[in-house]
């Protein structure tokens, strides 16, 4: 592993060491592969540090954070380099079929097939492994494509096992208001410990100072209920849908509300938020955080080009600000390889590269004011009002555009004035007939950063 991290280092451009401008993007996710050639030239390095010495330089609590940290194993390994080669072609059709579906061009035989996979455990280990694997690559991918000034810093946010207090006293416990008052009070332990980690992420991105910061994980309503129902057996053998509900709502409600701690940390960084992938709406049925409401938050549902909101696209009203393309979305995977992904995962990353571009444009915007200029200069979509905030999806050049003017205009000026300039964006696909209903099983969930051992 220290060859691959010096090779790593090795591969980078001179450029990429000494260059100390464009936005800086913080990909907290999977791990990112710094040796990939669309990532590598636009890799962030930290300048107070010196790579390979087992020194802590600057100071900061984090030895050898040349290109980030990795906080689930506490080292500066962003990527584990082991599981390279398990992209499969079964995986790659399932992905390329994935988007046919949603196009409405999917074959009788292809449909057959993923059926047929959907339902094979081994194959759902193995693309769930290899879509963990590769899913922060994908993600900062993205968000590097049309921002060649900006620099990406990796965060490796994975999984860890967390032991519960609670359970011995309520075995013990004969009352079943008290079994659910130390169930309660376990998820909110859970909640507080993921986003006290979460804080400390935070705070590190902001201590680099990271103009963006974009978040494609996160824990919805039927993740978060299928830890309650994990954990609640253990609490209460015979645990009833009502109390799964009234937990699983706390356990949200919990993560929700420690989450302005997080974002809290780093006041100057945009954070962007995945929306969910559950086709569920966020005002009703919360998801963290994207739901974490903040002047600093943006939360994005993802859309079938500019025609369709994504069949599986979480949408909220009050809880979910824009949309953004999340189909079918080709971009970089470890090893120098390409895929087509669909999910918020990928519409969320499309909105920070262009946060990144508008503080390029114009460095003295807040986090506030880069969130209103994305907002409002969307293309306003039919298909959309009701369904984000903004009712519409962004419009990356008019909002560029707004930065650019804002330099001399006021915000609200500026803003008008890109709106009569900029047309809205055309859409890129001529069929618009809308794919078949997705079964579940067919778009991954947002990698959750809760495990549980059954």
């Amino acid at each position: 592993m220290k060859l691959l991290k010096s090779l790593a280092i090795a591969a980078l451009p001179l450029a990429a060491t000494l260059s100390a401008q464009g936005a800086t993007v913080a990909i907290i996710d999977s791990g990112t592969d710094m040796l990939h050639q669309d990532i590598a030239p636009q890799a962030w390095v930290n300048p107070g540090e010196i790579a390979r010495n087992d020194r802590d330089e600057d100071g900061n609590g984090y030895q050898d954070d040349v290109h980030g940290w990795n906080f689930a194993e506490g080292n500066s390994e962003v990527i584990d380099y082991s599981y390279l080669g398990t992209l499969t072609q079964d995986i790659r059709r399932f992905f390329d079929v994935q988007t046919s579906i949603m196009l409405g061009t999917v074959t009788e035989e292809d449909l057959a097939w993923a059926r047929g996979m959907i339902q094979d455990e081994d194959f759902i280990k193995q693309i769930s492994i290899y879509g963990n694997f590769m899913h922060g690559t994908h993600v900062g991918g993205i968000s590097l494509k049309a921002t060649p000034e900006a620099k990406l810093l990796a965060v490796k946010l994975i999984p860890t096992e967390v032991k519960l207090p609670g359970q011995e006293q309520a075995q013990k416990a004969e009352s079943k208001s008290v079994k659910m008052w130390l169930l309660k009070q376990a998820l909110g332990l859970l909640a507080n410990q993921q986003m006290q980690q979460l804080e400390e992420i935070a705070a590190y991105v902001g201590n680099h100072k990271a103009d963006v910061a974009n978040g494609s994980f996160g824990t919805g309503w039927p993740q978060a209920r299928m830890i309650v129902e994990t954990l609640g057996r253990t609490f209460i053998k015979d645990i009833t849908k009502e109390q799964v509900d009234e937990a699983t709502k706390h356990f949200l409600d919990t993560l929700i509300s420690e989450g302005q701690k997080m974002v809290a940390a780093a006041p100057k960084t945009l954070f962007v938020f995945a929306a969910g992938n559950d086709g569920i709406d966020n005002d009703t049925y919360p998801t963290s955080p994207t739901n974490i409401q903040a002047d600093n938050v943006i939360s994005v549902a993802a859309t079938i080009d500019r025609y369709a909101i994504a069949p599986f696209s979480n949408f909220g009203k009050q809880m979910v600000d824009v949309a953004a393309p999340g189909v079918g979305i080709e971009s970089a995977v470890p090893g120098n390889q390409y895929l087509k992904v669909s999910g918020t995962s990928q519409a969320a990353p499309f909105i920070a590269g262009v946060a990144a571009q508008v503080k390029e444009t114009n460095p003295k915007l807040t986090p506030k004011e880069i969130k209103t200029i994305i907002m409002k200069t969307v293309d306003y979509k039919d298909f959309l009002k009701g369904k984000v905030v903004a009712d519409g999806m962004v419009n990356s050049g008019r909002a560029i555009r707004a930065a650019d003017l804002s330099l001399n205009n006021g915000l609200d000026q500026a803003i008008q004035l890109a709106r009569t300039e900029i047309a809205d964006v055309v859409s890129e696909t001529k069929n618009s007939s809308l794919g078949i209903p997705l079964e579940k099983g067919f778009v991954l969930p947002l990698p959750n950063s809760f495990v549980l051992k059954k």
